[in-house]
């Protein structure tokens, strides 16, 4: 009979069951087939390492190995895969393998993991697959990301190796992520009041006892009381106070001091001691204390994760943004039918229909009805967007007024929003420096706490044996350093956040830190400060026809035409008489051709338009052909009409945040690719001093080179291809939201409202930032540099310890949660 528990999952190993396992050299216990199948997948792997680290049981595996695992065949239906699988033939997206067109990415849910040695565990065994390129989970949302070359291994294969060593995954659902941030919030709340409600029993225990005077209680009822205390301070320590023991566990046996460790050495010897004076009848006891700094402990900490929780929680409500049902128009234009699908079997070229109200369900275009989309949750703008025909609109807005029939150009993870999610998760896993110099840091101070604690008990022996237990107690808990482990981290959590609200998306971990250190601000002209799109700017009349009328025939000639330049002269030209044209002809590259009252008349470039009459241009024409911006000429076969000139507007904010810029000391420099006239007059226009023109890419890369090399800390903001070379060169990069897709995936920030305030906001933000580190980080000093020397002096008991330690980590998240204030100015 063997009445030992099973050594992987704990459970009892039922009667006449004899499975075991060789781990670490020594035979181990199973209970049923399901533990012994898992733990000679884990062994033979090589990772038994996992149960030396791991400081949680994991499921049983007759609950982890589902039979369904013979079913997991249809996971690699393409079908199936639309909703979370992306294929990686983008440039700059392929894995480590340089596997293109063949590499897929799937966003998936863990079930299963319990503490860091399940992540470690699954990223290793899952990093040994053939053909597996990348395998990133996140602790605290349980969510993986793994990309896998489709020809050589496939996604059913994935799954099913995850599910050997007894774990579940399933597709992505932003509902299930939510259900495990809420379990986490119910598990903490319930330690908190199992920790409060003993605090006040004990309490009222205890306060009998400080208020009675020599010889006025017996020492049997004085007894009675201290076994109430003991009988409520017990689950207060083994329940509430478990998450202290446990990680501190975890983190001698990996042979290093974390956080938890003198916090559970004070809680522990408190308590022992407490005890032994219970049972002899001979002492002090504590249990007042340590039920009232357990409870403190864990308000601070309830209170840290509700605010990181609520820091973070933009990215899960952008993934819930799109709708899981679509009404599709079958037979569109014919027919009007609509028909209720699933908004993963939408596909490229269908028509939908989004009624007001509703969340468009795919990014498209407009081809019937006019409104306006709420994009607040997108981009930052608070102020619905007028849409019409032609016109994109993006997966997960709200509809806000009439209805619309949207043909579906993206779907599923090729959508904007979902590149928003991804891109955010990116940032998220990362760790920035300055929080792992944090880390550092507390780490090395709680080793010299522990230090310091022994020589506080040595000395206080010496002194007075009676007070030496509460007086370490309260040197171990009152200096943890969680004030200094909080101070950067929930900062630029929180920093992050704000910006994201506002419009500018943070995807590196250190884009928060770098852009409020930048000291020269590098913009691109096309698209950046400009809008990117044509404008007329000026006619110039050449015979004795009208600006008006020459705009009107250039408008009508332009009509079918979708260049830049068409829709820029159409739209010049609203409300103007249209002249009647007859057989256009397209010359790809030269312009346009027509009959115009029995004349051919010609639009696009001067020689094309000078090979119909052969007049040269006159004199007054050359100050317009000069000034670097598109000229277009319209002639017939007598001569020439007119010149339009068009070039690209400013955008309406650019001026305003240059000035913010150069107000903070900053250098801002114009860094563009097109000719010297066109960017000189962007530059004056803005008062920019310093200004580069007719820079190629390789060219825009040593320039920004040349700058670090000088000792600047240069933030690159650009848009377009040729941008992203001079993007991951800077130190901090900003790419428009709508860009290139290239450009934004080397960019460290996304300014997706394509708003410049919203960049001059963003700065603002990471500047505050910093500063609230700093204030964060001086707090936690000075804290510690108070509250130990009184601590050493006797003049802190435990319970005060712990609401100061409480209130120092606690008063470290309210200050960085003023963040989200800044970015709303």
């Amino acid at each position: 009979m063997n009445n030992s528990n099973c050594y992987h999952c704990g459970q009892p190993v039922p009667v006449g069951v004899d499975l075991e396992v060789g781990i670490d050299g020594q035979p181990r216990a199973m209970c049923c087939g399901g533990c012994q199948a898992v733990a000679q997948a884990i062994v033979g792997n090589g990772l038994a390492e996992y149960y030396r680290n791991r400081d949680q049981l994991p499921d049983s595996p007759r609950e982890a190995l589902p039979s369904v695992v013979d079913g997991l065949q249809i996971y690699d239906h393409p079908d199936f895969q639309k909703g979370f699988v992306r294929v990686l033939a983008a440039a700059g997206e392929a894995g480590r393998d340089g596997v293109g067109g063949s590499e897929r990415e799937a966003s998936l849910i863990l079930e299963g993991i319990t503490c860091s040695a399940c992540i470690w565990l699954n990223e290793q065994h899952l990093s040994r697959l053939a053909g597996v390129t990348a395998v990133d989970i996140n602790y605290a949302t349980r969510r993986a990301r793994i990309r896998w070359d489709d020809q050589r291994i496939k996604l059913s294969d994935i799954l099913a190796a995850i599910a050997a060593i007894g774990y579940h995954a399933h597709p992505y659902d932003p509902a299930k992520s939510e259900e495990l941030a809420g379990k986490e919030r119910r598990s903490a709340l319930w330690r908190v009041f199992v920790a409060g409600f003993g605090m006040m029993q004990v309490m009222m225990y205890a306060l009998p006892l400080y208020l009675a005077g020599d010889g006025e209680m017996t020492a049997d009822i004085e007894q009675l009381l201290r076994w109430a205390s003991l009988l409520l301070t017990t689950p207060v320590v083994f329940y509430s106070a478990a998450p202290f023991f446990r990680n501190s566990w975890r983190d001698l046996r990996l042979r290093r001091v974390g956080m938890d460790v003198p916090v559970a050495l004070g809680v522990g010897a408190a308590f022992a001691a407490s005890v032994w004076a219970t049972l002899t009848a001979s002492g002090e006891v504590y249990f007042d204390s340590v039920t009232m700094f357990v409870f403190f402990l864990l308000s601070g900490r309830f209170l840290e994760m509700s605010a990181r929780q609520r820091a973070v929680s933009v990215t899960e409500a952008l993934a819930r943004l799109m709708p899981a049902v679509a009404g599709r128009i079958a037979g569109y234009p014919e027919k009007r039918e609509v028909e209720q699908v699933m908004a993963a079997d939408l596909q490229p070229g269908d028509v939908i229909l989004v009624r007001p109200g509703e969340t468009i369900p795919a990014d498209g275009r407009v081809i019937e009805g006019a409104s306006s989309t709420d994009e607040a949750l997108l981009t930052g703008e608070s102020a619905p967007v007028r849409k019409g025909p032609g016109l994109v609109v993006t997966g997960g807005a709200v509809n806000v007024e009439s209805p619309l029939l949207v043909e579906v150009l993206q779907v599923g993870e090729g959508t904007r929003l979902s590149a928003i999610v991804r891109l955010m998760e990116r940032a998220a896993a990362e760790k920035p420096r300055i929080v792992e110099l944090a880390d550092r840091i507390a780490s090395r101070f709680i080793v010299s706490l522990l230090l310091v604690a022994a020589a506080v008990a040595a000395v206080w022996w010496t002194i007075d044996p009676a007070q030496v237990l509460w007086i370490t107690v309260s040197v171990l808990v009152v200096t943890c350093p969680c004030a200094l482990s909080l101070a950067t981290p929930v900062a630029l959590t929180v920093a992050s956040g704000a910006m994201a609200r506002a419009g500018l998306l943070v995807t590196r971990s250190h884009a928060v830190e770098t852009l409020a250190r930048a000291s020269h601000f590098v913009f691109d002209k096309t698209g950046t400060l400009t809008s990117g799109r044509m404008r007329l700017l000026e006619v110039m009349p050449l015979n004795d026809r009208s600006s008006a009328f020459c705009l009107a025939l250039a408008a009508v000639l332009e009509q079918a035409s979708e260049h830049p330049i068409g829709a820029a002269l159409r739209a010049a030209s609203s409300g103007q008489a249209v002249p009647v044209v007859d057989a256009p002809s397209n010359e790809p590259g030269r312009g346009i051709s027509a009959r115009y009252a029995g004349c051919r008349v010609r639009l696009g470039q001067p020689d094309y338009v000078l090979a119909l009459h052969g007049e040269p241009l006159p004199p007054s024409a050359d100050a317009l052909l000069a000034g670097g911006d598109t000229v277009v000429a319209l002639g017939d076969e007598s001569g020439w009409m007119a010149l339009f000139r068009l070039g690209d507007e400013l955008r309406p904010e650019a001026a305003a945040m240059v000035a913010a810029l150069q107000a903070q000391g900053r250098q801002v420099i114009l860094l563009s690719g097109d000719a010297a006239p066109a960017v000189q007059r962007v530059a004056q226009a803005l008062a920019i001093d310093e200004v580069v023109a007719g820079a190629s890419p390789q060219a825009k890369h040593d320039f920004v080179r040349q700058l670090q090399d000088s000792g600047a800390v240069v933030a690159m903001i650009g848009d377009g291809v040729n941008d992203a070379p001079v993007l991951a060169q800077a130190q901090v990069s900003v790419a428009m939201g709508g860009g290139a897709q290239l450009a934004r995936t080397q960019a460290d920030l996304v300014l997706l409202s394509e708003n410049l305030d919203h960049l001059r906001r963003g700065v603002l933000v990471a500047r505050r930032s910093l500063a609230v580190i700093r204030q964060n980080l001086l707090w936690s000093f000075a804290y510690n540099a108070v509250a130990l020397p009184l601590a050493m002096g006797g003049y802190i008991t435990p319970w005060m310890a712990g609401i100061g330690m409480s209130g120092s980590s606690l008063l470290v998240v309210l200050n960085s949660m003023r963040l989200q204030q800044v970015a709303a100015r």
